[in-house]
């Protein structure tokens, strides 16, 4: 039997980034909100602290702070015509789990997209026609400007403490910045983190060949550092302690070092833990949320009533959400009608591993964000007609850490055990660097998210199923990129080099680690034809649920997502706050 609990004004789904700004946003406006959250509680005191953290095994290789695949998990497939598996060790991607999300073990390379990605569908258009789009890709416009997120961009930088180098602030070309980047009206927070010798052989080299380098915008505070929320950041120590960890030492931004502090000091906020959204139920019309269903840390089933439903969990637990709740058409690749699970995508990577005996890189100083970039292959900076390819790349050079188990790059062709492997492990510890790219993919007709018709998980519920494949276009593109590396590796002269990049005939393979920026699902836009929400991330068919996060990307951009996640975020907060609070409904008429 269902219990009920008393009626909220908000309940917000997951407690990461995106539910923690809303959470400030909508107590700030006098509502009483409630958070549910399925995974533990987790504080930077006690939970990050030194030395329990500082633990490679059990957090860097046993991934104790990610999602479970026992616990929760998607299959996965190439192809409709495969037959779909479960997701059953960790590899490819690392859904984040309890209060924090993914916030809490990302790197914090913090971007803003280029205004281009905001518009692609019509960018390309105009520039250079339509018939250059596949008959397959079904990329988009968001429906939203990178004139209309900017003022929110900014204040996102400014919760997290980002560290970087401005390159166009109201138009003006600052040297030393990405001179590429949409105009910003404020430089960035702090300064750029420390640079070390990796980032100074790639800048000369990238100098040589005529590119523009500039520190990347990190989310790792270069120096003490206070936000909005008046929450007090430590200047990294470089311990190289980022990514898959929670930080010791209080200089990463994360939830719980940039907002939750703050919000959990609000008398109308509150949240539990242990606590599975597994439905949001409807009224009888079906056109409005009553509230959520969720399993209860004693697995008993409750209901929990509120008047307004913000859906804040990791991407494609949005998209499964959604489908379980039967809100929005599901996508139907077939017949390419239907919007939830449309347009899923996920991000392109390669690299190189360099070899030098001559130097040292010292690898155990590192930060999350320590890294030197170009941006000379971004999206607005490629012939598209000319390559043969719609998307870009930002090219880095970083040093994230020196861990012994994560961190042993060797040449190819070293024994993989024994004597002459610990040699090479003599020999090569502290003498490689990498360059990788970091590149957009697109969104295609065949490649989305649905409910698994075999599988379901312990509640008895169908897991979600993801159909993903590489792609011509995504191939191209990132070999285009591996042919820049090579040209700064020449002028770098290594006395080894290693090549990691999708060939033509690569399948996706969800055993490496890949990156956790998995998009789409529940996308954005201005067509409720093509898209689950309007420009406001607000669901077209029930006007009282929101849906926040990566969910709402009609394709991938070519930067980490979560400076878009974030500016998104308080562009929706705004309009709630702003329009429909004071006149609850569709806040775009169709």
């Amino acid at each position: 039997m269902t219990r009920q609990n008393k009626p909220v004004d908000v309940v917000l789904v997951g407690l990461g980034w995106t539910s923690s700004i809303m959470g400030m946003e909508m107590t700030e406006a006098g509502l009483e909100v409630l958070a549910l959250e399925r995974g533990k509680d987790q504080n930077t005191v006690p939970d990050f602290a030194y030395p329990q953290m500082a633990d490679e095994l059990t957090y860097g290789v046993r991934y104790k702070l990610m999602s479970a695949p026992a616990d929760s998990t998607v299959t996965v497939r190439h192809s409709s015509q495969d037959v779909a598996v479960p997701y059953r060790q960790l590899g490819s991607f690392l859904p984040g789990n309890g209060v924090g999300g993914a916030g809490t073990h990302w790197n914090g390379h913090t971007w803003r997209p280029m205004p281009e990605e905001l518009r692609l569908r019509s960018y390309v258009e105009e520039k250079f026609g339509a018939d250059i789009i596949p008959e397959d890709m079904t990329i988009q416009d968001f429906g939203v400007s990178y004139e209309e997120l900017e003022p929110h961009f900014d204040f996102f930088e400014k919760i997290l403490g980002v560290s970087g180098t401005a390159g166009n602030i109201k138009g003006e070309i600052q040297p030393g910045g990405n001179i590429f980047e949409g105009p910003r009206q404020a430089p960035f927070p702090l300064p750029p983190l420390q640079r070390t010798l990796n980032d100074t052989v790639f800048e000369n080299a990238a100098k040589i060949k005529g590119f523009h380098p500039f520190p990347l915008p990190a989310a790792n505070a270069s120096e003490a550092y206070k936000n909005p929320y008046g929450m007090q950041l430590g200047p990294c120590n470089y311990c190289g302690f980022c990514e898959r960890y929670g930080c010791i030492n209080n200089s990463k931004a994360s939830p719980q070092t940039c907002v939750l502090g703050a919000l959990k000091q609000r008398k109308n906020f509150s949240y539990r833990t242990g606590c599975e959204v597994i439905k949001i139920n409807k009224d009888s019309s079906g056109k409005k949320a009553t509230g959520v269903t969720y399993i209860d840390p004693n697995g008993d089933e409750v209901f929990q009533p509120a008047n307004l439903v913000i859906v804040g969990s990791y991407a494609y637990h949005n998209v499964r959400l959604l489908l379980l709740s039967e809100i929005g058409k599901p996508y139907d690749p077939v017949s390419n009608t239907g919007v939830v699970g449309r347009n899923y995508a996920y991000q392109m990577v390669g690299g190189a591993t360099l070899f030098f005996k001559d130097k040292n890189f010292n690898p155990f100083i590192g930060a999350g964000g320590n890294a030197t970039v170009i941006d000379d292959f971004g999206t607005n900076q490629i012939d598209f007609k000319k390559e043969g390819f719609i998307g870009g790349s930002y090219i880095f050079a970083a040093m994230t850490n020196g861990q012994p188990i994560r961190n042993m790059p060797l040449p190819s062709g070293t024994p993989s055990w024994g004597a002459d492997w610990k040699k090479a492990v003599k020999a090569n510890y502290g003498h490689t660097m990498t360059i990788g790219t970091h590149g957009s993919n697109m969104s295609y007709r065949d490649c989305y998210l649905s409910l698994d018709p075999t599988y379901k998980d312990k509640h008895g519920l169908p897991m979600l199923s993801m159909t993903f494949n590489w792609k011509e276009n995504d191939i191209r593109m990132t070999q285009f990129m591996k042919k820049q590396i090579e040209g700064i590796v020449e002028v770098m002269k290594p006395d080894h080099v290693d090549y990691s990049f999708k060939d033509f005939g690569s399948e996706y393979d969800v055993r490496p680690y890949q990156t956790t920026h998995n998009v789409g699902g529940a996308v954005m836009g201005t067509d409720p034809a093509t898209s689950v929400l309007n420009r406001y991330l607000q669901s077209w068919d029930v006007h009282n649920v929101f849906v926040m996060g990566s969910s709402a990307f009609p394709q991938n951009i070519q930067y980490n997502p979560t400076g878009l996640v974030g500016a998104l975020t308080y562009w929706s907060a705004k309009a709630i706050r702003e329009k429909y609070l004071p006149n609850p409904g569709p806040l775009v008429q169709v």
